[in-house]
């Protein structure tokens, strides 16, 4: 007879209003597992796990717990059963110490019973049990990102969790703080713990997984012992069609630079420097990586040679121009006009006015040019125009330009800028997380865009926090930490070698980078 599961799910239907979210979905999930998710954007992977921990009543359905039947009315419900969460976001109190945050919440517990002290004694015994080992007196604002996460996993094992959701554990993380991850997921396995983990990286299920299911708007489609499947067959299930998951292009043929930043500094609204000293090239037929953990000053680099924040010294060269960064009052429409196209990191803040029609987005920050405006007036059918023809360009779905911008998925608003600047025929391109939110599909798509403007002879700089992306892409790879390039790499750059120059540990050889402004 086969060991009761841990977690059961029957016939779980969600709708909110005409979205039907979750459809009739079973699940079942072994006892001591690492049960990985997957699923594109809007697959309903984060509604089912938002039912199981409360946040959400299923329409109809039954959950079971250790073979009983269950009524999870909320997050507080989902604890007291054993189920525990640790979010992409971390739930922290950043001016708390570790302790006072892996007990927040739970001061009604039997374990503050006998006050902090005997929680602090808890606490190191899970630290050392499970190799969750951090300071309990640290401020959280002082830790990592890494060791943040240690303390999220800390806050649930606190609370006696025996199940524990993870929603896109490693998106924050260096290559080498994720797999010290993944090996805590290992002790807590063999200590008898179940895992669910949520995670657009194939490469991550076939490493970290037992067993894997995936969803596909809002159905649950397939479940496979991951021994028994692969990245591609799970990619074609995710999709319902074939995925190239590789970027298929050509050896870069680099011509003369398009783009020389030289000691470029930047301080933020705080007075804290955030990019320090930074000079690179980027060449003609070429995509440069940067590369590193987000917070690092890639942020800030983007919006400076976009035009949208200040710098406080440097030069940019663009096109045989040269601009005196510390004293430019060039904005976003100067550099657009210098035939630099800009791909915003959060496209929803900076990209888009999701309140504005498909059409209406399609132009913004082109408004004024002459094809679509004369004086007061716009040219309301040539803007129509151009967004059908970008439309059928792009593969963007649904295909209706009068659509409003927050009707449309993640993949496909990112699509409508994306073409937006492509289509311009700028000579550099910034781009700024290409494929954040992005689904399998799509991301596909968009990289294929980029390559396809690179082999057109223009200049791309590509940040990203993914690091299978940029060493997908990129030709030249720089790494970006404490505001610094930190170290360059060629396009086939060890992961490992990354990981380090990501998390801070320098590059002892002198770098000689080709191209380089000094």
């Amino acid at each position: 007879m086969s060991e009761t599961p841990a977690i059961e799910l029957r016939g779980i239907n969600k709708s909110f209003g005409p979205v039907h979210a979750n459809k009739n979905i079973d699940l079942v999930v072994k006892k001591g597992s690492i049960h990985g998710i997957v699923g594109e954007n809007g697959a309903g992977k984060s509604t089912l796990m938002s039912i199981l921990y409360g946040f959400y009543h299923a329409d109809d359905g039954d959950i079971l717990v250790n073979g009983k039947k269950v009524t999870i009315a909320d997050s507080k419900a989902a604890i007291g059963m054993g189920i525990g969460m640790v979010h992409q976001h971390f739930m922290l109190v950043d001016n708390f110490t570790v302790l006072e945050n892996v007990v927040l919440g739970a001061e009604d517990s039997a374990m503050l019973a006998g006050g902090l002290d005997r929680a602090r004694i808890e606490l190191k015994r899970l630290e050392e049990e499970y190799e969750l080992r951090v300071d309990p007196d640290a401020l959280i604002q002082d830790l990592p990102v890494g060791l943040q996460q240690r303390v999220e996993i800390l806050k649930a094992l606190y609370r006696s969790a025996e199940v524990l959701i993870l929603d896109e554990p490693t998106g924050v993380l260096t290559p080498p703080e994720a797999d010290h991850l993944f090996k805590i997921l290992e002790v807590l396995k063999k200590e008898g713990k179940t895992i669910l983990l949520i995670t657009h990286k194939l490469r991550e299920i076939m490493a970290a997984t037992d067993s894997v299911s995936v969803m596909r708007r809002g159905e649950m489609v397939a479940t496979r012992e991951t021994q028994n499947t692969s990245m591609e067959e799970l990619a074609e299930l995710m999709v319902g069609r074939s995925v190239l998951l590789r970027v298929d292009k050509k050896p870069a043929v680099p011509a003369e630079p398009v783009m020389e930043v030289e000691n470029l500094c930047v301080t933020d609204q705080r007075g804290v420097q955030v990019v320090k000293d930074v000079s690179f090239s980027v060449r003609a037929g070429e995509i440069v990586g940067i590369a590193g953990v987000s917070g690092n000053g890639q942020s800030e680099l983007l919006e400076t040679l976009s035009g949208i924040r200040r710098a406080t010294q440097g030069r940019l060269k663009i096109n045989g121009e040269t601009i005196d960064l510390g004293t430019s009052t060039l904005d976003a429409a100067d550099m657009r006009a210098r035939s630099m196209g800009h791909v915003p990191e959060d496209r929803h803040r900076m990209g888009l006015i999701n309140s504005f029609s498909e059409y209406e987005n399609s132009i913004l920050g082109y408004h004024r040019d002459p094809a679509y405006s004369s004086g007061l007036l716009m040219n309301i059918a040539a803007i129509k125009e151009n967004a059908v023809a970008e439309i059928g360009k792009y593969d963007i779905r649904p295909p209706n330009p009068m659509l409003k911008t927050a009707s449309f998925s993640g993949g496909n608003q990112q699509k409508i800028v994306l073409a937006r600047e492509i289509e311009r025929d700028p000579e550099v391109l910034l781009v700024g997380q290409p494929t954040r939110g992005v689904d399998i599909g799509a991301i596909e798509f968009i990289h294929s865009r980029l390559v396809e403007l690179r082999d057109a002879g223009k200049g791309i700089l590509l940040v990203s926090v993914e690091l299978d992306e940029i060493r997908a892409l990129a030709d030249r790879i720089l790494v970006m930490f404490d505001g610094r390039i930190v170290g360059e790499r060629g396009a086939n750059a060890d992961e490992g070698e990354l990981g380090l120059l990501m998390a801070g540990v320098e590059d002892n050889a002198k770098m000689s980078v080709e191209g380089d402004v000094r």
